[in-house]
């Protein structure tokens, strides 16, 4: 139990050391000691300023990007909306177009029907008239004996053929 009891002398030169010591500390070591721990509060609050300047320019840079987005996807919605228009327009124009191009196309059929149809009503008149004409011909021939006889059938004839050609004009 005597390390519990120390002596007097003991104390004292414990004393005397530790006086020396902190004297030697607080005159060569403390002023270094406190320097680096200012240096590093300094660094600290340094790195501090540096994050939260770091932290409002990422944030910036976030709203930047949020707003860029936002452009960007409303600039893509009028582009959509733009392209959708523009295809409903040409698919109505190509439809007008082919409704324009069918109806042309039923026209020039119907006149070419028309005109074909008038060529061989006229072909058919012609060869019915031929024909007439052929009968005609070998029935007055036998039938007609003299020259002024067949002038006045002939007139009489063609009289009655331009007034019924007259009428269906008409």
């Amino acid at each position: 139990m005597e390390l519990f009891k120390p002596e007097f002398g003991l104390v004292f030169w414990m004393f005397i050391a530790f006086l020396c010591l902190f004297l030697i500390l607080a005159r060569f070591a403390w002023p270094y000691i406190i320097k680096s721990m200012d240096e590093r509060a300094d660094l600290i609050d340094k790195g501090v300023a540096y994050a939260q300047e770091a932290k409002a320019q990422l944030d910036y840079a976030r709203n930047d990007a949020d707003k860029l987005l936002a452009d960007a996807r409303n600039e893509q919605a009028a582009l959509l909306s733009e392209a959708k228009r523009m295809r409903i327009e040409l698919i109505d124009k190509a439809k007008k177009e082919a409704d324009q191009e069918g109806q042309s196309r039923r026209k020039a059929n119907e006149e070419a029907i028309k005109q074909e149809m008038d060529r061989r009503e006229h072909e058919l008149r012609q060869q019915m008239s031929d024909i007439a004409l052929q009968v005609a011909e070998k029935v007055l021939r036998k039938n007609v004996a003299n020259d002024e006889q067949q002038r006045e059938l002939a007139d009489r004839y063609l009289k009655e053929v331009t007034d019924a050609e007259k009428q269906t004009q008409s």
